[in-house]
């Protein structure tokens, strides 16, 4: 802020008035005269120790000494202006120049009985800048504010700390607030002090660790940071924890942030509220925002991300981290800025009207959430106040041996309540409708990627991170609690028990549930990618693979995830991992996403295998759409392998069988899961009235004709509903159009059958006809 130049006020008129040297009061406004000799002798300067500790940024309650205090014999008024040529005390009927005490400090003795409206003229070379003095008002957080921050239970702790701009006793400025419990110091810097802190220094309120100050006239849009004075007594310059808003990267300040978003998704969050997702189509488009559209902003994302979506028939689309990142080649998993959306693509307010425009268009919004670790930027929060602090205290528990990165202390109350809170913020302030969890076994485990003598057993001797634990489970707890309808999603790798258990059941672990809604499947990823990179003549002896996962498909509540992980880092893309020429491997690809999305649990699929694009993802590049431009001819290619996706959304969307009973063993049952010769796997999926979906997947290149499949006798007719291999799709366009009648002829377990033609490396849906 750069407060307005004021004109000088008029010149003083004498009075008869008594006047201290250098004071000018008027005669109306001073105070008795003092009585004794003591009192007349009171200084109104800065002492010596606070003089020092104010120039040194080590003043833990500098309001105590600067601005209006009442003294023997009137009101002493001080005041650190560093730079400034002379500072004038300005009010109703009241001018008085303060006197220069050097190195910036200023201060006079008014002859008033109480402390009076004023406003400071500060005189800079060339200039004289009327402002409210910040040092005369009280605390802008509240006793309940701090009670709740110390307890580690202020579940929306973004209204208490970080930059805020309020209006306090009928003035307007910023407050700023942060969490520094080691520091000896804190001062706000940014451009209204031009990058000297030393005039702001902060008040630390009670032993809650907090630092405050309200700075009048500064305004939303304003960068700044917090200069930190250290346990040893070095200086660091730090962007706020709490930032709602930040300059784009590589530049690294915060920014003042106020909303002015009007959101108009009220249908969209009543609606998601009344319908339990578990229960409900839910088919997940995973998109990186950066490059999904390269060059793109929010807003412009705004006017083609939700129309794409509502064309492809998905649900919900994830985001991978939108969250404040330093290197885009992170993707945004290595997070500095927690509550605040990346300004690579706009403002806080932009990233709003994104997930506003989705919603109206029907489309959900996950966002993946990374509260394992953080990066060891310096102007970040590696220790932060100069010891660790967000970052576990024992360094082999700190450093994160995979990403070169630093885990959180889930066992400090205060880490806990800035991560929990900052899942509720997403939901509440952005209206995002999941969080997807990343690498939550890296935060489960205390040996994860660790050898012997590189971790610590906990209390009872086991490997597990009972810290970790409390916490997942806490942010599980309040998340649903506070936000109907939104759903937590954890991407656990491991076989730890209970990730979608609520919290207060109790397993073998004796830890309890984590309360997640859903887990990524891990496995069945893993294993069917393994079943499809085989070339068919040898995928016989792995057909395991394919129906393993119905093991323990009911263990948890599971997405079947092909992310971003599975199409990087030389994996290739979907497409690619498939064998056989470029006509086999789209089919295998459009045979395997029926499987998949007739299989139990939900799906997700990362942009671009939704049209077989060739290449793996590249964040600087992003999908490659031309391949779908018809110029280029791909009908039978790529557009056959969109077109797919497009209808498998829409008949799973029609079809409750495929998603009511996701977590119900009653809805699944195998017609065939031992076909291995024939690379056939054929299993009925049953919505909640018993009414059964069919899916057939035949992994061979060959065609089988008359190929018997066992099905219950109450259905009088099938009729093929999807078929993989149709023309349209770009296969060979074996399909049947007409009904398919069972014949009383007993199969696979099953009073009657249905005599079908198998198309070759293809998945064919019948419904009751």
């Amino acid at each position: 802020m750069t407060p307005k130049a004021q004109k000088h006020s008029p010149a003083r008129k004498k009075t008869g008035a008594r006047q201290a040297p250098g004071r000018d009061v008027p005669p109306q406004a001073q105070a008795p005269a003092p009585e004794t000799a003591a009192e007349a002798a009171v200084s109104p300067a800065v002492d010596a120790g606070d003089r020092e500790r104010l120039r040194h940024g080590t003043h833990h309650d500098p309001h105590s000494v600067l601005g209006a205090h009442p003294v023997p014999g009137g009101v002493a008024v001080r005041v650190f202006r560093p730079y400034a040529r002379a500072v004038t005390v300005v009010g109703d009927g009241l001018r008085a120049e303060l006197h220069d005490d050097g190195d910036g400090f200023f201060s006079g003795l008014l002859r008033l009985a109480e402390v009076p409206a004023y406003r400071l003229l500060v005189t800079y070379d060339g200039t004289v800048h009327e402002t409210e003095d910040a040092y005369r008002f009280p605390p802008t957080l509240g006793e309940l504010d701090l009670h709740l921050i110390g307890e580690g239970r202020h579940e929306q702790l973004w209204q208490a700390l970080g930059a805020h701009v309020i209006t306090h006793q009928g003035v307007t400025g910023t407050r700023f607030a942060v969490w520094a419990p080691n520091a000896r110091g804190v001062r706000v810097a940014g451009g209204f002090s031009f990058w000297d802190g030393t005039g702001f220094p902060m008040r630390s309120l009670g032993g809650t660790g907090v630092w405050e100050l309200f700075v009048p006239g500064v305004g939303e849009g304003e960068l700044y940071k917090f200069e930190i004075t250290r346990p040893d007594g070095s200086r660091t310059l730090r962007a706020d924890p709490m930032a709602r808003r930040t300059e784009v990267p590589p530049a690294t300040s915060s920014i003042v942030h106020a909303s002015h978003h009007e959101w108009g998704d009220a249908e969209w969050l009543a609606r998601r509220a009344r319908t339990p997702v578990h229960e409900a189509p839910f088919s997940v488009y995973e998109v990186h925002l950066p490059s999904w559209r390269p060059g793109s902003t929010y807003r412009e994302l705004a006017e083609l991300l939700p129309a794409y979506v509502s064309e492809m028939g998905f649900t919900h689309v994830e985001l991978m981290p939108v969250a404040e990142h330093p290197f885009g080649g992170s993707w945004g998993y290595q997070v500095t800025g927690f509550y605040a959306p990346t300004a690579r693509l706009g403002t806080p307010d932009d990233f709003k009207y994104l997930v506003d425009r989705l919603h109206q268009a029907g489309v959900g919004v996950l966002m993946d959430w990374v509260p394992a670790h953080f990066p060891r930027d310096e102007w970040a929060l590696a220790a932060f106040d100069g010891r660790p602090l967000y970052e576990h205290h024992d360094p082999l528990r700190a450093a994160h041996p995979d990403w070169g990165t630093l885990e959180f202390d889930f066992g400090r109350r205060e880490v806990r309540n800035f991560l929990v809170a900052n899942a509720v913020y997403w939901c509440e302030e952005f209206h995002i409708d999941g969080l997807r969890v990343d690498a939550v076994a890296s935060m489960l485990y205390l040996d994860y990627s660790r050898g012997p003598g590189q971790w610590t057993p906990n209390e009872h001797g086991g490997r597990e991170n009972p810290d970790a634990v409390a916490f997942l489970q806490e942010m599980n707890a309040t998340v649903y609690r506070r936000c109907p309808g939104v759903v937590t999603i954890a991407e656990e790798s491991t076989a730890w028990d209970g990730v979608t258990r609520p919290t207060h059941h109790r397993g073998p672990s004796g830890f309890g549930g984590l309360g997640f809604g859903w887990k990524w499947n891990m496995g069945w990823m893993h294993d069917s990618l393994q079943y499809m990179s085989h070339d068919p003549v040898y995928r016989s002896h792995h057909h395991h693979e394919m129906t393993f996962s119905m093991v323990y498909a009911y263990s948890e509540n599971y997405v079947l995830p092909i992310s971003h992980d599975e199409v990087v880092h030389g994996k290739g893309s979907l497409v690619s991992k498939m064998p056989g020429d470029w006509w086999q491997q789209r089919a295998n690809l459009r045979a395997y996403l029926a499987f998949m999305w007739a299989h139990p649990g939900k799906q997700l699929l990362f942009m671009g295998q939704e049209f077989a694009q060739g290449a793996e993802w590249s964040e600087a590049r992003g999908p490659d759409w031309w391949l779908l431009d018809p110029a280029y001819g791909a009908e039978a290619d790529h557009r056959g392998v969109r077109d797919l996706v497009r209808d498998l959304n829409a008949v799973y969307r029609a079809t409750p069988a495929l998603w009511r009973l996701d977590t119900d063993p009653a809805g699944f049952e195998w017609i065939t899961g031992d076909a291995a010769d024939d690379n056939v796997f054929a299993f009925l999926r049953r919505d909640a009235d018993g009414t059964p979906l069919l899916a057939v997947s035949h992994l061979a290149p060959v065609v089988r004709h008359d190929y018997r499949i066992g099905v219950p006798d109450d259905v009088p007719a099938w009729l093929e509903v999807l078929n993989t291999d149709a023309g349209r799709y770009g296969g060979g366009d074996v399909v049947r159009g007409d009904v398919v009648k069972p014949e009383p002829h007993p199969w696979h377990g099953r009073p009657a059958s249905l005599r079908l033609t198998l198309p070759p490396l293809g998945t064919v849906w019948l419904r009751p006809a």
